[in-house]
């Protein structure tokens, strides 16, 4: 996928947001063992994610969603 100057830069924006909002608001040392902890989390990356530019098919976009989604979860 081919994305234009502008369309890079809204996708390194939304990144910085999300994983700010993450940091900031979601991310508690036991999300791994509430499950209602884990779909806020989810929910939050899929409405961050939800910016990303038009290029983005839905295909995609589910995805990304999961990957990012995954790499919080292993990650924090």
């Amino acid at each position: 996928m081919k994305l234009t100057k502008k369309e890079n830069g809204q996708v390194k924006k939304v990144a910085r947001e999300l994983l700010e909002t993450v940091k900031r608001e979601k991310l508690v040392l036991d999300q791994r063992k509430t499950q209602a902890t884990r779909a806020v989390v989810r929910v939050v990356v899929e409405d961050k994610l939800d910016e990303l530019p038009v290029i983005f098919t839905p295909e995609i976009y589910s995805k990304k969603c999961n990957a990012v989604y995954q790499h919080i979860f292993e990650s924090f």
